[in-house]
């Protein structure tokens, strides 16, 4: 039961990937598009979580950890450009 569930809760995040990739593809204006990539960033360090828990691999724990690092500094930036206090 617990591994229908896994499952069926990583086919929901790809799912959120898929949509917001769509998202970011189609967005009406650059902000949008910026959302939309934070959002794919969130959601891909959840899915990296996921699989380290679901593997047994700790190691992608830290990976998951710099990668949203990696992207909150990435959105602090472009957030500051487009205030032009960059």
């Amino acid at each position: 039961m617990a591994n229908t569930i896994y499952n069926l809760a990583g086919i929901i995040a790809l799912l959120a990937l898929l949509l917001a990739f769509v998202r970011m593809l189609k967005g009406p204006s650059a902000v949008d598009r910026i959302v939309a990539l934070d959002s794919m960033t969130i959601i891909a360090v959840s899915v990296i979580v996921f699989l380290s828990l679901r593997l047994g691999r700790i190691i992608y724990l830290d990976v998951a950890l710099v990668y949203a690092l990696i992207s909150f500094i990435g959105v602090i930036v472009i957030a500051r450009y487009f205030e032009r206090g960059l």
